[in-house]
């Protein structure tokens, strides 16, 4: 009772918006914001679906600028930042050699994911990480969060949550090196 009381006061005076499982009326990821990766850190090595069928590794992605998203096709603040990193982000961005945008749906497959692009109007990949095996490597819980990896192979931003103030952040940071 009183960690459920606590969280509540918290959650009122944050700013960040995090997911909430719609079949939940608990929290499905608590908002503790904590990574298992750090800045400065080398980008945990994974392979993953870039198309049906057709696997790549995150480390064919060496001498580019790398945005890692994951999301999930219910959660309202991730539904309230990808268009943005579309508009933002991708669209400025996208014709850029040095630049590649990754987005994982956590806990989706193909299945789930190709309708919801469509019906978003989304351009940048939307790729499968159905049982959380990328996410776990950079996070025990929450989402949306962006991870930055720069050409060498080293993440250089990580962010948990939504806001708008910390979206500018990331994609000044992106304008930036780019």
């Amino acid at each position: 009772m009183k960690y459920a009381l606590l969280l509540l006061i918290l959650g009122a005076f944050s700013q960040h918006t995090y997911a909430q499982h719609p079949q939940s009326s608990q929290q499905a990821d608590p908002p503790t914001g904590g990574f298992r990766t750090i800045i400065g850190q080398q980008v945990p090595a994974f392979s993953f679906e870039i198309e049906k069928g057709k696997k790549v590794s995150i480390r064919d992605y060496k001498g580019k600028y790398v945005l890692i998203n994951f999301f999930a096709t219910w959660c309202p603040p991730c539904n309230q930042e990808l268009p943005l990193a579309q508009k933002q982000i991708w669209e400025k961005h996208k014709d850029n050699p040095k630049f590649a945008f990754i987005v994982f749906g956590r806990e989706e497959g193909w299945e789930k994911l190709d309708p919801f692009k469509e019906k978003k109007g989304f351009t940048f990949p939307l790729l499968p990480d159905l049982d959380r095996s990328i996410f776990s490597l950079f996070a025990p819980n929450g989402i949306p969060r962006n991870v930055v990896v720069d050409p060498e192979g080293k993440i250089i931003y990580q962010s948990f949550g939504y806001e708008a103030a910390e979206f500018e952040q990331l994609v000044k940071l992106i304008d930036s090196k780019l």
